[in-house]
């Protein structure tokens, strides 16, 4: 009631500069950046490892000692396409799937 209303004036609109390429591809840059670090950093090991991993699956022998993803240890008694069979002590013998194999131990190791 006591305050009168005012009205401001637009300010004249700036012209538009047309963006250049370097400059998008200077705000794209911190993106491929994080992109190619992230690639080296935890994709490519990953991959490694998953290769390592596959070929000792595939050289799996009868007779290998091996530990099972449960942290069994045991001695490969026989092989099937998707299944190992490991003795785990004498007369004892379990059925895995042969991506549970962590690890093969030197010969020896289980007695």
């Amino acid at each position: 009631m006591f305050i009168s209303q005012a009205f401001a004036q637009a300010a004249p609109a700036a012209p538009a500069a047309p963006e250049s390429f370097f400059g998008s591809l200077g705000s794209m840059l911190p993106l491929l950046l994080m992109f190619v670090v992230l690639y080296f950093v935890m994709i490519r090991p990953q991959m490694k490892r998953q290769k390592e991993h596959k070929a000792m699956i595939d050289a799996l022998a009868k007779g290998d000692e091996v530990v099972v993803g449960g942290g069994l240890i045991g001695r490969v008694a026989k092989l099937g396409e998707s299944i190992v069979h490991v003795e785990v002590a004498s007369g004892v013998e379990i059925q895995v799937q042969r991506s549970s194999v962590v690890q093969v131990l030197p010969k020896g190791t289980f007695k």
